[in-house]
């Protein structure tokens, strides 16, 4: 199955919150971003991404909020009341007015906050990304779906302009030797049928498009095999399609005739239209 670039997803479990975005790039580019005790889970989460992500930008978001208890905090009392000692020094000598409680708080040390259990967050955290990875995968599977049957319809499109430009061949030919003499009656020449001949097989060999055809056809065959397949496949489509447009590009420069002429500029949008959404596939 192949998967689209452009995805996102989101979980939370008790107090993480885990944010993945993914966007088109040509290679895997990973940002992390922890709250400060959890760095050193940095590396794990990096493999654990690119175990099942290979190509894409991806920003990988983890926030966390403490619920906050009776418990949560604690008075370091020995500390305090050597601060109010302190004070209370400070307002004999100075015969000023008390010292705010709130402000006594702010000293360091005194307030005490329950600290982290890091082995426990980080279990949690590392379930919540597998979580938030499988469903950032099943996303971007599903718009991989869409994308292939936009192109599995523009691949069909383009056989039938293929077919098309194959059947006008033979009339194109007929065309070009009834334009020929009616341009040597008009002219009033003598017509050496031997010579005529000749032109006309210079002028199919200038505008025999049959090998361009034939690798149009191979490349969409293919591109169709790719999309069978699936995996990571974006690199070898981009590729493809670049190949098919310079048959296309082939066609238009070789066409002597306005029906085939149309036929060459269908491919090349729909080659384009194709090309334009190659680059969303990892």
């Amino acid at each position: 199955m192949i998967q689209s670039m452009t995805a996102f997803a989101r979980a939370q479990d008790k107090n993480i919150i885990c944010e993945i975005r993914s966007i088109n790039h040509r290679y895997l580019e990973i940002s992390i971003r922890l709250p400060d005790f959890l760095q050193e889970l940095e590396m794990l989460i990096r493999e654990s991404i690119a175990r099942v992500i290979k190509r894409g930008k991806i920003e990988c978001i983890f926030r966390y909020h403490q619920e906050v208890t009776v418990n949560s905090f604690a008075i370091n009392k020995p500390l305090a009341q050597q601060v109010c000692n302190a004070a209370n020094q400070l307002i004999e000598m100075t015969q000023s007015a008390s010292v705010n409680i709130i402000d006594m708080l702010k000293w360091p040390g005194i307030l005490q906050v329950e600290e982290h259990n890091n082995k426990a967050i980080q279990k949690e955290l590392l379930q919540l990304l597998e979580q938030v990875l499988q469903e950032l995968v099943a996303s971007r599977q599903r718009e991989g779906k869409e994308l292939k049957h936009l192109f599995t319809q523009r691949l069909l499109d383009m056989k039938k302009e293929v077919l098309h430009i194959r059947k006008r061949l033979p009339e194109i030919l007929q065309t070009q030797r009834q334009r020929l003499r009616t341009r040597c009656a008009e002219l009033k020449l003598e017509i050496d049928h031997d010579r005529l001949e000749q032109e006309i097989v210079i002028l199919m060999q200038k505008m025999d498009v049959a090998e361009e055809l034939e690798r149009t056809e191979t490349h969409i065959l293919e591109v169709q095999r790719i999309l069978q397949e699936g995996g990571v496949v974006g690199r070898r489509l981009d590729f493809l399609m670049q190949e098919l447009n310079r048959e296309a590009n082939t066609l238009g420069a070789k066409s002597i005739d306005a029906e085939t002429t149309r036929s060459s500029v269908e491919l090349k949008v729909l080659i384009e239209q194709v090309r334009e959404q190659v680059q969303n596939i990892e």
